[in-house]
């Protein structure tokens, strides 16, 4: 299961994300970021299937501010090629 730790502006996700997660988190999604958030760091992201990652899209796009991921782990970054998600991503992402 994913884990959201926010340090200020960025939320450090840790463990993973799958669908049976997703399911799981749906409902709670617009209670997981604090307001003040501006970056998702996934660099403790272990795992993410494509279900999770769509959930961290809805998760931006649902977000009150200018929201960001950032830190992808090398797992994450074969997702984000297989999907051309870069425009979600910060340069370091690529």
């Amino acid at each position: 299961m994913i884990e959201f730790v926010q340090q200020g502006t960025v939320c450090h996700l840790k463990g993973r994300i799958t669908q049976a997660d997703v399911i799981t988190l749906w409902p709670q999604r617009q209670q997981l970021l604090g307001e003040s958030t501006q970056i998702l760091s996934l660099s403790g992201l272990e795992y993410s299937d494509s279900a999770g990652m769509a959930f961290l899209l809805a998760l931006v796009r649902e977000h009150g501010s200018q929201l960001e991921l950032s830190s992808a782990s090398p797992q994450l970054k074969k997702l984000i090629d297989l999907y051309d998600l870069h425009a979600f991503f910060t340069e370091e992402a690529h």
